[in-house]
């Protein structure tokens, strides 16, 4: 499918940021992907200048929430070629959501097609300072006009792109996490794998909560017997006990994660084994407290991978290996961001090169 491209004047282009005033998510660059779904098939792909949409009041996404997306990244190399990473990963994943959305699935050669031609555009946003990144956020909304509580037959596609710093100010070193437990984020048989905005919504009350009493970030329980860790903020979450890495496993309810694939095959890769277990709470806070769990991380797109130096549980505070970033998760954070910049040889094949 051929993909037009109508170009922003130059006068109507933004002022860039230096690399080292950017923050997370502020600011976008001058153009857009975008594409409609209407008549039974993806229609008109183009790249034009990054607009507002105009959308009817009964637009059926507002209503009955029925949109996903998708959190990527691109880097400069070196060599100041530009490059994503692992893009078709992230467009099988896009089409598992739409799938449980009720939406329509997009071609993977065009879904790859469409954010690499957007990043040939607006090539000249990529920062290159370390911490930073090319934020890519691709979506899609149901767009049809009505009130009804059905499927949309009719969908916006669009990928807007944002040069970003890191997503915590403090870059890669230890944050707090407050164990959610009452409310949760997904329940079996819900929408909890699939990367829709109702799954975010649903964390913001508990979420708040713990920002009041000073922790950034939430760990999530199952929501049947509120013992077993699944994920935490909008990232999946590791520990590491007696030197072995111990995660969630996928079963429908947290989100399969391309950054957690990636660190598990890392980490199988340096040797380090990786397990698929179920993670009581109570046994983890037991294994901080004697020593036994020396690291505890979140892993995410945003943020790559965030030690966790504190955690709040039941109205006390667990210091998890004295509040400083543990060896394992700094070498796998050192591998990671080493092949997605291009500074350590990508032997994965991860990373795709677009401009």
């Amino acid at each position: 499918m051929d993909i037009s491209i109508l170009l922003c004047k130059e006068e109507a282009k933004k002022e860039k940021p230096e690399d080292s005033k950017l923050s997370f998510g502020k600011m976008f660059t001058d153009h857009m992907f975008f594409m409609h779904y209407r008549e039974g098939k993806w229609q008109d792909p183009r790249i034009i200048p990054y607009q507002p949409f105009e959308m009817d009041p009964a637009c059926s996404v507002l209503h009955y929430s029925q949109e996903i997306f998708e959190g990527m990244k691109a880097f400069q190399h070196p060599d100041g070629s530009i490059h994503m990473f692992r893009p078709y990963e992230n467009a099988e994943r896009m089409n598992l959501s739409a799938d449980r959305m009720c939406m329509p699935k997009i071609n993977k050669d065009l879904f790859v097609k469409a954010i690499s031609e957007l990043i040939r555009v607006d090539k000249e946003w990529a920062p290159n300072s370390p911490g930073t990144s090319l934020y890519i956020r691709p979506t899609m909304i149901a767009s049809e006009t009505f009130i009804g509580l059905r499927p949309s037959n009719e969908f916006y596609f669009y990928v807007i792109l944002a040069p970003v710093g890191p997503f915590f100010k403090d870059g890669f070193s230890p944050t707090q996490a407050f164990v959610a437990a009452e409310n949760v984020r997904a329940t079996p048989g819900g929408t909890g794998e699939a990367k829709t905005g109702g799954n975010y919504a649903a964390t913001l009350y508990e979420s708040k909560k713990a920002r009041d009493l000073g922790y950034p970030m939430v760990i999530w329980l199952d929501s049947i017997e509120r013992r077993y860790v699944e994920e935490g903020s909008g990232m999946n979450i590791m520990f590491v006990i007696d030197g072995e890495i111990y995660t969630p496993p996928l079963g429908g309810t947290i989100l399969r994660g391309i950054t957690r694939k990636s660190i598990m095959e890392l980490a199988t890769n340096l040797g380090i084994k990786v397990h698929e277990e179920r993670l009581d709470i109570n046994t983890i806070i037991e294994k901080i407290s004697d020593g036994s769990c020396s690291e505890a991380f979140f892993v995410g797109t945003a943020a790559s991978i965030t030690p966790i130096g504190k955690i709040y549980f039941k109205e006390k505070e667990y210091e998890v290996n004295s509040n400083e970033v543990g060896d394992v998760a700094q070498q796998l954070y050192d591998e990671l961001v080493g092949i997605q910049t291009g500074k350590i040889k990508d032997e994965f094949s991860w990373t795709y090169k677009v401009a």
